[in-house]
């Protein structure tokens, strides 16, 4: 956004300075500068989109190929102190369920925004937007933490996290990456809660944002996507 603003700073401060202020051409030039402007700020909020995903495939570590739980719990079962690694890793895990299944499942079950002193905000799965096209609305000058819970099934899933971009005018003007780390599939849901943030305030921040939400692994297998926008207003929706 600053970017931006500076841009129109630059391009008002040249205009007074030939002496073109106060004309009719004088507000089609600011209307089509301005046009101009904002498209070059879209075209660069997709170019950082495309950057972002080459960074998340080069950030991928090579972690081999995948084995069963069956066939993991058969390697090195002559090593105790492997053997009980593994155990407790693994935890209860029924291994009549799980099989011989190398893909690991995971389903984000719930996901809400928590916020001192306020009922949380549910957010519907799949993502239902309201009449103005935004899933949620924050107040500016908040606190604020994401709280999901999600399963995992048939394998482990290693290195598994939560990623989080913001674009405001074709402008990125955040990015969150939360490791949650790696488990094993059991029955009981796992829940996890982001640390605390604060929305931003002021004229400049309210407004609507546009954001992408991935969970992805280290095998880079994406479990869910969600594209969505938001709203930051004085108060409560």
């Amino acid at each position: 956004m600053s970017t931006a603003m500076g841009a129109i700073s630059r391009a008002d401060e040249k205009s007074d300075k030939n002496g073109t202020l106060g004309g009719p051409h004088h507000e089609k030039d600011e209307k089509d500068r301005l046009n101009a402007q904002m498209s070059e700020a879209t075209i660069e909020g997709s170019e950082e989109e495309e950057e972002d995903e080459e960074e998340d495939k080069l950030g991928q570590p090579n972690v081999g190929p995948r084995v069963s739980i069956k066939d993991q719990l058969e390697k090195d079962k002559d090593d105790e102190s492997l053997r009980r690694w593994k155990e407790q890793l693994l935890g209860s895990v029924d291994l009549n369920s799980v099989g011989e299944s190398l893909e690991s499942e995971v389903k984000i079950l719930s996901l809400s925004i928590v916020s001192p002193g306020r009922a949380d905000i549910v957010l519907p799965l799949p993502v239902e937007l309201n009449s103005k096209g935004v899933w949620f609305t924050l107040k500016e000058g908040s606190p604020y933490k994401l709280r999901f819970s999600f399963s995992v099934s048939n394998n482990i899933v290693s290195g598994l996290r939560y990623t989080n971009t913001v674009w405001k005018s074709g402008l990125k003007v955040d990015k969150t990456k939360e490791m949650l780390g790696t488990f094993s599939p059991q029955p009981e849901a796992y829940k996890y809660e982001t640390p605390e943030e604060t929305t931003p305030s002021g004229l400049f921040a309210r407004g609507t944002y546009s954001a992408r939400t991935k969970f992805i692994d280290d095998d880079g297998k994406c479990y869910l996507q969600i594209n969505y926008s938001f709203d930051i207003r004085r108060e409560w929706a």
